[in-house]
């Protein structure tokens, strides 16, 4: 039976039905409220609207927070409204189902394993580049979680010792040179640096060093923007530099680049990769991580917590 996967992000609330193949078969969305209960009420609204229209089995919320190992309560959420609060409990008592809770990159990880690009992969790193970085890993076929349920923060990893700061509260961390915000950051720096250099970015953010955001410098790159592109090669030469460390660390079979970021993979991928090759301990003697965008997109979320809680709830048969 279908499950709804729900991806709980700080703009949106948006849900799925998702059958047994990864499928999308209906969605709902709604704005995410800043207050918990009204929150909680958003969620419920979007189920019931979906169980309107399907039978379904269970629910999964996917969240970009901190995920107690039993799935049960959210920790601590730095983009919602919730902290140590017992979600899911609360939810399955108001739409009356089975309901399993998330780390949004986990659930990715997840989906992009059983229906996407790293499909039986029994080692898989994802990294979601967006606002930050989000990660997941799985291991052995099975999501890692750490002992406390908060691995891995791949994105915190040092990287510049010193360097930019992080609103974690340390410096130089990997997702302050490689995600969104990175990009937008280090294309301001540059455009200080070289005045006059830079035509399609200097032109539509003169003036205003708040208007240059990843996506616009992403469409300046496109475009042949000479800044732009040398903002898109440093986040590639950033992301190949953290993937060689994730790999001396976890040695994955696959490496699936997620997130709003990936979408204009074509400008960097193919220059991360070489980092990669460069940068990892014992090049020429190892088998290599295959690096790969994701299939799912930003649906990654909605189908991995959909099938977790599905799995999760069905009945056991021998």
């Amino acid at each position: 039976m279908p499950a709804i996967g729900i991806d709980v992000g700080g703009t949106s609330v948006r849900a799925g039905v998702v059958d047994d193949q990864g499928s999308l078969l209906d969605t709902a969305r709604v704005g995410t409220p800043g207050e918990e209960t009204v929150l909680e009420d958003a969620i419920a609204g979007v189920v019931e609207e979906l169980r309107h229209r399907h039978d379904v089995s269970a629910v999964g919320l996917a969240v970009a927070a901190f995920v107690r190992s039993d799935r049960r309560s959210v920790m601590f959420a730095p983009h919602l409204a919730w902290r140590d609060a017992p979600v899911a409990d609360r939810i399955a008592k108001r739409v009356g189902l089975p309901v399993t809770l998330e780390h949004d990159a986990n659930a990715a990880t997840y989906a992009e394993h059983r229906f996407g690009a790293a499909r039986g992969a029994r080692v898989v790193t994802f990294v979601a580049l967006g606002t930050g970085i989000g990660a997941g890993l799985l291991l052995d076929g099975r999501i890692f979680r750490g002992a406390h349920g908060v691995a891995p923060e791949l994105g915190h990893l040092c990287v510049v010792p010193g360097g930019r700061p992080c609103p974690c509260g340390k410096y130089g961390c990997w997702e302050r040179y490689c995600s969104g915000t990175a990009l937008a950051a280090t294309a301001i720096e540059l455009l200080a640096r070289h005045p006059g250099r830079s035509t399609v970015l200097a032109r539509e953010t003169a003036g205003d060093p708040g208007s240059v955001t990843g996506r616009r410098v992403a469409g300046a790159a496109r475009d042949g923007d000479p800044i732009a592109l040398l903002a898109m090669a440093e986040l590639a030469r950033w992301l190949g530099e953290g993937l060689a460390l994730v790999a001396d660390v976890y040695d994955p079979e696959i490496v699936v680049i997620g997130g709003g970021v990936s979408e204009s993979a074509p400008l960097f991928l193919d220059e991360a990769r070489e980092r990669y090759v460069r940068a990892v301990t014992g090049v020429g003697h190892r088998p290599l991580a295959r690096i790969r965008t994701t299939q799912l997109g930003d649906e990654a979320a909605i189908v991995g917590a959909a099938t977790l809680a599905r799995e999760k709830s069905a009945p056991c048969v021998d």
